[in-house]
């Protein structure tokens, strides 16, 4: 059974902010990794958040186990995205 994916709504909005190639970019993969997500996320130090990477973009990602829900949190260039 494959996860079902929830985004946060400051997220969607970023994601309207980026350019159009980007945006879908980081929404196909986001896709793709449905069926099996621990192949492409890697834990993120420090945090309970699970980490992305889609180009030079980076997601963090929240996981519901219980129900086989990703959160997808945030989402930013990687040179910005760990300050937060």
């Amino acid at each position: 059974m494959s996860y079902s994916v929830e985004w946060d709504p400051k997220l969607k909005k970023y994601l309207r902010k980026l350019p159009n190639d980007i945006s879908a970019r980081i929404v196909l993969k986001v896709k793709e990794i449905k069926e099996n997500p621990f192949h492409y996320l890697e834990h993120y130090e420090g945090r309970d958040f699970y980490k992305l990477r889609v180009g030079d973009y980076r997601l963090l990602i929240d996981i519901d186990f219980k129900n086989k829900v990703l959160f997808v949190r945030v989402a930013g260039h990687r040179g910005s995205i760990y300050d937060r």
